[in-house]
């Protein structure tokens, strides 16, 4: 999408760092998942017209894409490494963006937004970047999805399909998890996700959660 839809869907960002970022996620992603990045920065946008934030005033719009499309990263092969996946991707992002030129203020900026996303009550205080991060992935499961119309809504699961978002995800967590336990700390989601994916009815509270929510899983 390189220009404003007539549905209302944000354009992507057509900087070099964006493409490139956007090729990483695409390369060693699953397609769920990257889907479910690329739908997350977009709806993060949304969310930031929709509260009257203004791009360069408020937040910088590459770097709210950027956190978006590399805030599950860590659920890649090389993004597996021996912290909880929000802070192995907050890592591995952080490499990358270093090697591609980003100023160090920027980098943090996008580690603190990635490391925090799955943390409510801490990312919402800790500046527009975080609340926007973790605002948009939320929005990508379902929650406080009012600020999208359904024709926008449409037209984003049109162009980056679900594919069993929230199932290939815990899928990617729990198989993390299951070969280096240091990765799903106590009261960490990873722990709980591990746990309930180890009793029956084998079926996650995020995956039930997202089968009622607005978009489905």
């Amino acid at each position: 999408m390189n220009d404003e839809m007539t549905t209302g869907v944000p354009s992507l960002p057509d900087t070099p760092v964006a493409r490139r970022a956007l090729a990483l996620v695409r390369e060693t992603e699953s397609v769920a998942t990257a889907n479910h990045s690329v739908r997350s920065a977009l709806f993060a946008r949304l969310r930031a017209n929709h509260q009257g934030a203004e791009p360069g005033r408020d937040y910088d719009p590459e770097l709210l894409f950027l956190a978006c499309v590399l805030h599950d990263i860590g659920l890649t092969r090389a993004g597996d490494r021996h912290q909880r996946f929000e802070v192995d991707g907050a890592d591995t992002a952080a490499e990358f963006l270093t090697a591609q030129g980003l100023p160090t203020a920027d980098v943090d900026a996008v580690w603190e937004a990635i490391a925090l996303h799955t943390t409510p009550g801490i990312a919402e205080r800790r500046g527009t970047l975080c609340a926007l991060v973790h605002q948009g992935t939320g929005m990508d499961f379902g929650w406080d999805t009012d600020c999208v119309d359904d024709a926008t809504g449409a037209a984003i699961h049109a162009a980056y399909p679900r594919l069993s978002m929230a199932t290939t995800i815990t899928n990617e967590i729990v198989a993390q998890a299951r070969h280096r336990p240091e990765k799903a700390p106590l009261f960490s989601i990873a722990s709980e996700l591990l746990r309930e994916r180890s009793v029956p009815p084998h079926r996650t509270r995020m995956e039930t959660l997202a089968d009622a929510a607005r978009w489905g899983n």
